[in-house]
């Protein structure tokens, strides 16, 4: 597990790790967008839940692995620019049309402190971690992979952690009804069915 902090005072192994920490949370950051992206162009739609469930989990052990590792302080004091916003509305809409009927899901606001529920979307909560990880990814397409890594690092832990956190458990709650809600009729006559063999 990673424990090292880039800036003043950083080893030459350190920047080595940081660097390794870096491309591969860039490498899960290009997996998720392009998931999430062909997701939301609704090419497979039977896919959706599956190919979702797998993308936001995979991105989560890699952002439980950014919460583990000491805070990663840049350099410079102020974050170079990254460019533009990533404009993530067209993904946004696309994800929204393909859960049409079962985007919104109730989330707990913060488990800790309050037992506040708040509506969110699928989209919604999708394309704000989508966002959070393409402005990472600018950074380190520029080369400064300490910046993306603060970046990464800062947006987990202030929101696109739990957000992510929260979609996995609405996806996984659908996918759960879908496979396990099963009529009455249906469930006696495959039980049925199973006892006869």
């Amino acid at each position: 597990m990673s424990d090292v902090t880039a800036g003043a005072g950083t080893t030459a192994g350190d920047g080595e790790e940081l660097g390794e920490l870096a491309d591969v949370t860039a490498e899960e950051a290009r997996a998720f967008l392009s998931t999430v992206t062909e997701v939301a162009a609704g090419s497979n739609p039977e896919q959706a839940l599956p190919l979702l469930l797998l993308a936001v989990s995979d991105v989560l052990a890699i952002g439980a692995r950014l919460g583990a590792t000491t805070d990663v302080v840049p350099p410079s004091r102020f974050e170079p620019d990254a460019g533009p916003d990533p404009d993530v509305d067209p993904l946004r809409t696309g994800l929204a049309n393909v859960f049409e009927g079962v985007d919104e899901y109730l989330e707990v606001v913060d488990p800790l402190l309050a037992p506040e529920v708040a509506a969110a979307t699928v989209s919604g909560a999708l394309a704000s971690v989508a966002q959070a990880l393409a402005t990472g990814l600018a950074h380190h397409a520029e080369g400064r992979p300490v910046e993306a890594l603060w970046w990464w690092q800062f947006s987990y832990l202030s929101d696109w952690g739990d957000r992510a956190s929260s979609v996995l458990r609405a996806l996984q709650t659908m996918l759960a009804h879908l496979r396990l809600d099963v009529d009455d009729d249906v469930a006696a006559e495959a039980e049925y069915d199973a006892l006869q063999r």
